[in-house]
């Protein structure tokens, strides 16, 4: 067995206390020869999330996801079973492009994961070697700049959506993984 899931959300804030979570999207990777396959991808929406909230959120202004897709999408609460199931279905893991954003969102929700693994886009930091605007050290990557520094300028451009994001991401922790970077004991 050499299967693992890369997940992204999409939400409405950037603190799981304050922001809801609207797109889940999940990928299989298979480390043994990088095949990657979406697994879920659904725009959901969660108790308390008001129209103003969704008007201001970033991500309805920086992507394609609608606030009338988010309006009829399904209740989180509903989904959860299911997500839950993929999870559970995963021994070796699951990440996140960025995974403590992610995983805070999912844990505050009351998933639970078998086991997490290594960040990504912490790990991608000293390969890429982006120089911070200010200071001493390299930035993270955004998904974009980690992409095109493992696979050259090929035209990707991230489109913020969780299945979509998530396929290339799992790209990027093949790589890692082909290189020893990433690992999963």
């Amino acid at each position: 067995m050499s299967k693992i899931l890369i997940l992204d959300i999409e939400t409405t804030g950037f603190t799981p206390e304050s922001g809801k979570i609207v797109e889940i999207g999940i990928v299989e990777l298979d480390l043994s020869n990088g095949n990657r396959k979406i697994i879920f991808d659904q725009v959901c929406w969660e108790k308390g999330l008001t129209e103003e909230e969704l008007e201001k959120a970033w991500i309805i202004k920086n992507s394609d996801l609608t606030i009338e897709a988010v309006r009829t999408s399904t209740n989180l609460e509903v989904l959860k079973p299911e997500i839950q199931g993929i999870l559970n279905n995963y021994p070796l893991g699951a990440t996140a492009f960025n995974n403590a954003f992610d995983f805070r969102f999912m844990d505050h929700r009351g998933f639970v994961f078998p086991k997490k693994l290594p960040c990504p886009m912490l790990l991608s930091t000293d390969i890429c070697r982006l120089p911070k605007a200010k200071g001493y050290g390299y930035k993270w990557p955004k998904v974009e700049e980690a992409h095109k520094h493992f696979f050259g300028d090929v035209g990707y451009v991230e489109k913020h959506r969780g299945a979509d994001d998530a396929f290339y991401e799992a790209q990027i922790v093949h790589e890692l993984y082909k290189m020893g970077v990433f690992k999963i004991d």
